[in-house]
């Protein structure tokens, strides 16, 4: 059986001498990247007081690098054709690790901001480049065993981030949360230096004008976003200016990806049903994912009065839930249908979510392990068959073009997601103050009884009765953020049910395919 077995494998698209050491450099440099959407979280008051920034100001620092590799994702089919895979990654992994440097000895708002856009511009290239390498040099009956290792990273990063970010935020100061990428970059760039082969370089046109709509579309979406609440969200005109860049940005970039010969983004990896579906469905983990990361340090140190490196310890157990569900899933893969295994997953991120929505400001930190271990565990098992599903009915020749975009959904699902949990977050501690205080009166026996004090105005009794409202009001904002995150987690149900299954008569046809493929490949 052992002699026979290499020969069902369909051969992959680039042979390389140590597919080992190399898969660990790709693995090395995404951790690195992707890490740093959320190691920087747990560090944001410290940040605020030591360069000056308000509370509503510091959230760039986050929402600044989410834009900017947003919009620089779809760079990459573009740029590894023109650069070389090879030249385009050590170029990416190099310019990050500077970024990161600068980051870590800025010294006002302005200056960390335009550092983490350099992050995010030079960092936006890394993950969709190292998934389609993975797919490159893997035979396609191993791609559900590459996107389990790749998913390790895409997921596990971001989830052990806080805990990251808390540790070295407590122990050192908060700009060594920027300052761990130095080594691990070096060591990235020697690893891909050695192992990674050189690739075909393709001279094509450049399409600015599409890369322009879309950058337009995307950028007016973001800033929307974060300033909404500020702005009275459509009582104010800019809102409705940048939400009519945002419309007419995307539906010229879609005319003329249609219509141009040469566009910048071939959409016609969107007629693949699979890949379609899976990017919605990525764009609404990326919602339910980070969102959930940026909402729990601040429950946990501002209500709930846990200290920075404890509350970051309580996440820990998510990362650990997700690292062995992908290590389970990457053994299942081939073997159980991959809609089975996210249905399953949906299953626990959704009954985690309704757990979270029972929180309250007497429980322990309990309730934060278990369901955080919960939703890891379920997030191993969608993400990991959500992208093996995604890619397994792409031709090879639109792979550089999907990872970009599958990046891309998963980049503007955390923008989003955070902007929009942070705006109703803001909104509904206005409206539950407004209804809590509304509760107390001079007729309400709790009053009449414990506060006599608020009847007459005593200003220290009152004080307290307000820092006690807002208490629960904010709790209640939480609380309403969580039911959001689970009806959207819901609303990817039926998305799962469309997607084909996986051909089992498309083993013994490797020949066929490789034909097939051979053909593509001469009429491009």
């Amino acid at each position: 059986m052992a002699s026979t077995t290499p020969q069902t494998l369909s051969p992959p698209a680039i042979v390389v001498k140590n597919k080992t050491l190399l898969t660990a450099a790709l693995m090395l440099a995404t951790i690195m990247q992707v890490l740093d959407t959320t190691i920087a979280n747990v560090a944001l008051p410290h940040m605020a007081a030591s360069l000056g920034a308000a509370q509503n100001e510091i959230t760039w620092v986050l929402t600044s690098y989410i834009v900017a590799a947003a919009i620089a994702t779809p760079l990459t089919g573009w740029l590894a054709d023109r650069l070389g895979q090879k030249r385009l990654f050590l170029i990416a992994v190099i310019g990050f690790t500077v970024a990161s440097a600068l980051c870590g000895i800025a010294t006002s708002l302005p200056e960390m901001v335009l550092f983490r856009v350099m992050q995010g511009l030079f960092g936006a290239v890394i993950a969709p480049l190292a998934q389609t390498v993975l797919l490159n040099i893997n035979p396609r009956e191993k791609i559900g065993q590459a996107m389990a290792i790749y998913g390790m990273g895409i997921m596990v990063a971001p989830i052990i981030g806080p805990t990251l970010g808390g540790w070295l935020t407590e122990s050192f100061d908060w700009r060594w949360v920027f300052l761990i990428n130095l080594p691990v970059g070096v060591a990235a760039v020697v690893m891909l230096f050695t192992f990674m082969p050189r690739t075909e370089i393709k001279i094509r046109r450049f399409d600015f004008f599409g890369f322009g709509m879309l950058a337009l579309s995307v950028g007016s979406l973001q800033l929307m976003l974060d300033r909404g609440a500020d702005n009275f969200w459509f009582a104010s005109t800019e809102t409705w200016i940048e939400l009519g860049l945002v419309i007419a940005g995307l539906w010229v970039f879609i005319i003329h990806c249609l219509t141009d010969e040469n566009p910048f983004i071939d959409i016609r990896i969107f007629k693949d049903l699979n890949f379609m579906l899976a990017s919605v469905m990525m764009f609404v983990v990326g919602i339910t994912l980070f969102s959930g990361l940026a909402l729990l340090p601040p429950l946990l140190q501002s209500l709930m009065g846990y200290p920075v490196i404890f509350s970051s310890v309580i996440m820990a157990p998510r990362g650990v839930a997700t690292l062995i569900s992908m290590m389970i899933v990457g053994r299942l893969s081939g073997k159980v249908d991959a809609r089975i295994m996210m249905m399953f997953g949906v299953v626990c991120m959704a009954f985690s979510l309704y757990e979270m929505t029972k929180f309250s400001l007497q429980m322990d930190y309990w309730p934060v392990v278990t369901t955080g271990m919960l939703q890891g565990f379920g997030m191993g098992f969608l993400f990991v068959p959500l992208s093996t599903m995604a890619f397994a009915t792409i031709a090879p020749r639109f792979r550089g073009d999907a990872t970009s975009m599958f990046a891309l959904v998963r980049n503007m699902g955390q923008g989003v997601g955070i902007s929009v949990v942070t705006a109703v977050l803001s909104s509904m501690m206005q409206v539950n103050h407004a209804e809590l205080a509304a509760r107390i009166t001079a007729t309400s026996q709790a009053v009449v009884n414990q506060m006599p004090g608020l009847l007459v105005g005593n200003p220290q009794i009152t004080a307290i009765v307000n820092g006690m409202v807002t208490q629960q009001a904010a709790m209640l904002s939480y609380l309403d953020d969580f039911w959001l995150m689970l009806l959207l987690s819901l609303a990817v149900v039926p998305l799962i049910l469309l997607m084909r299954g996986p051909k089992k008569a498309a083993r013994p046809q490797t020949e066929e395919e490789k034909a097939l493929e051979r053909a593509h490949a001469m009429a491009d």
